[in-house]
């Protein structure tokens, strides 16, 4: 999802390019001004409470603002992600905003601040008054608002800048020179977003190949437990001494190998557009490590391709393997394979109910011609690209 908290002092335009940008991405716009105004004249339960508060001269609560938030983000499930105008406004807001995400399990893009000179400020906000006949709203009062803003915001522009969410926009200039400065920072934000995707399937299934292919041509890099794992054996290093009995006998590397090798490569990786796993996740609980594991470079799972063949293809692409060059020491025998296979039929339908429920998972049909099956996936995950670029 892509989520902006759109920033900046009275004056500067927050609303008028709010409204594009909401239209632009396909996002649900959350202005708590309108909302709260809305919900008043709806005479709403929240909206009665809301205009007591505003009758008595004070601040509407926080909690009053987050339940009417969480109100209209449920009104729109299928948005590409939201727009916040007016929120937060305070530091404690910028915390609560942070836990409102969280609940939703998605996270601030970024906090875009449009930054327009005080004088200039002053002088919008004088004309407005004057067009909107508000006399009231005097040079004295604007800048006691504008003193309001400044107190209470920085600390909110600190918080985001710590996280590195925070981007200063120019706000000078037309209408359209703003929204291209917006947009253009937008396009290079949704750019860094990674593309992670996992290949799931049984043994003899493919997903090597297909996962290597698509790796290359979009650009992915790609992670393979079990190669990393043979060159461990191989150069006989102490991770690989602990897994080769279990690799030789066809079963599961325990968790804290995988861990400590796919850790390593991640860590190394750095201006990718993503990753594509094979071999792991194989259990339930490697799929929570692997979140956990991704989590740390602030980003997440986005696909899961599951690609299925019958046990009769398996056994038969497995033995062939084996008289090949790229035989594996665990296709020589028909036991072993069919161990692996067993192996694999217990422990999949967890993974791909956990995946599933997450509507992450793609199935394809590992039987057809190669190069058709390779041609289903990269568009796939062409509109996967698109749909977190969005």
């Amino acid at each position: 999802m892509l989520n902006i908290a759109l920033f900046g002092p009275p004056g500067a335009g927050k609303g008028t390019q709010a409204r594009k940008l909401a239209k632009e991405y396909g996002l649900t716009y959350i202005s708590t001004g309108d909302i709260l105004r809305q919900e008043i004249a709806m005479n709403t339960e929240l909206g009665k409470e809301a205009k007591s508060v505003i009758e008595e001269g004070e601040l509407v609560s926080d909690e009053i603002i987050v339940q009417i938030i969480e109100k209209n983000i449920d009104m729109n499930p299928d948005s590409n992600g939201i727009l916040f105008d007016g929120f937060p406004r305070t530091y404690a807001q910028a915390y609560i905003l942070d836990g409102l995400l969280t609940k939703m399990n998605t996270k601030l893009s970024c906090l875009l601040s449009l930054e327009v000179p005080k004088d200039e400020l002053i002088k919008r906000m004088m004309f407005r008054a004057e067009q909107e006949g508000r006399f009231d709203d005097k040079k004295e009062i604007i800048e006691n608002r504008l003193r309001e803003y400044d107190n209470k915001t920085v600390p909110v522009i600190d918080f985001f800048r710590e996280q590195g969410k925070f981007y200063p926009i120019d706000g000078i200039g037309t209408i359209e020179d703003v929204f291209e400065r917006l947009t253009d920072t937008i396009e290079m934000i949704l750019s860094q977003i990674l593309l992670n995707v996992v290949f799931i399937g049984p043994p003899g299934a493919g997903k090597g190949t297909q996962a290597k292919k698509i790796a290359e041509k979009f650009g992915l890099f790609y992670v393979s437990t079990g190669e990393m794992i043979r060159k461990e054996i191989e150069d006989q290093t102490e991770l690989g001494k602990v897994a080769k009995p279990y690799l030789e006998n066809g079963d599961i590397v325990p968790d804290d190998i995988a861990i400590r090798l796919i850790e390593r490569v991640i860590q190394k990786q750095k201006n990718i557009k993503g990753l594509i796993f094979k071999g792991f996740p194989s259990t339930l609980v490697q799929a929570y490590i692997l979140g956990g594991l991704l989590k740390k470079k602030d980003t997440s799972v986005s696909l899961v391709i599951e690609i299925k063949t019958s046990t009769l293809q398996s056994i038969k692409r497995l033995s062939a393997r084996a008289k090949s060059s790229k035989a594996r020491s665990y296709d020589m025998n028909t036991d072993t394979i069919i161990h692996r296979l067993e192996v694999y039929e217990q422990r999949s339908s967890t993974i791909r109910e956990f995946y599933n429920q997450q509507n992450k998972l793609i199935t394809f049909n590992g039987d057809m011609n190669e190069d058709i099956l390779h041609n289903q996936i990269s568009d796939t995950i062409e509109k996967a690209f698109k749909a977190i670029r969005k």
